[in-house]
């Protein structure tokens, strides 16, 4: 749940290489320290057997305390060694893939409820992290889909996260999908993706292109964040539901207590 601008990596909270991870996820701001692998490997549906066995050993299969119990999810919960242990003990890149953001609740739980939404159209979900609301999509009969997030291992998570649902995995791409020529698509989501001004500013643009280029409609997931609640977008921005986070999710996140569907109308 990370994209790249102008070779800066952005993230919803930042890394406590001090302290616990339990700490990290509950203050917002950049990450403290850089990605230790390149973003712009693309991953494949094809698992390596080593990074395989040590996701399925440091996380947790759940589906408790989100807003869809339907999706089961390999997260880091309290009951994983890497939730207490200092951050910078963690060998790969920032696991935000390994937790379930409010924003990307939201959105799942709407397409669930809704499957009419998604049911035969082409979905990209931008900013995949663990890939719930793209297994959303698939669960409410998207024709297509297409996860993306730039760290790899978010890659190798989703694909997880899909045989977790018994669903054949679907296609993810591991590259800043803003720096490429944009395809046609009928619904693109993305979760928690406004949380750094600079970050909004080249979303904002990207989605009106994709708007005004395709007619593409475009679902925000954001628990109010100032980023997003404080940018311009908010002008064109149309409220479809509102969800209470669980609390599990409240205390995960510096106490926000909703997370709202937004439908973009440039």
């Amino acid at each position: 749940m990370a994209l790249s601008l102008g070779g800066r990596t952005f993230a919803p909270f930042p890394v406590n290489h001090s302290g616990v991870f339990l700490k990290a996820v509950r203050s917002n701001g950049l990450p403290l320290f850089p990605w230790r692998h390149s973003p712009w490997r693309r991953t494949g549906n094809v698992l390596d057997p080593e990074m395989k066995a040590f996701l399925e050993e440091n996380t947790e299969v759940t589906n408790r305390g989100s807003l869809t119990p339907e999706i089961r999810l390999r997260l880091l919960t309290p009951r994983c060694k890497f939730w207490w242990q200092r951050a910078d003990l963690w060998p790969y890149s920032d696991p935000y893939w390994a937790i379930y953001w409010p924003g990307g609740q939201a959105l799942s739980r709407y397409l669930l409820d809704n499957p009419g939404v998604v049911r035969g159209r082409s979905v990209l979900d931008l900013g995949s992290g663990c890939g719930a609301t793209a297994i959303a999509a698939k669960m409410g009969g998207a024709s297509k889909i297409l996860a993306n997030d730039i760290d790899p291992i978010a890659g190798m998570a989703i694909t997880l996260n899909c045989e977790l649902n018994q669903l054949n995995p679907f296609p993810i791409l591991t590259k800043n999908i803003l720096d490429l020529e944009q395809d046609k698509w009928d619904l693109v989501v993305l979760g928690d993706m406004f949380y750094d001004e600079d970050l909004a500013d080249s979303l904002h643009q990207w989605l009106k292109n994709c708007f005004w280029t395709h007619r593409t409609r475009v679902l925000i997931g954001d628990p109010g964040r100032p980023q997003f609640s404080g940018h311009s977008i908010q002008h064109q921005l149309h409220k479809v539901v509102e969800y209470s986070l669980p609390e599990p999710t409240r205390k995960e996140n510096s106490g926000l207590t909703t997370s709202t569907v937004w439908d973009f109308r440039p």
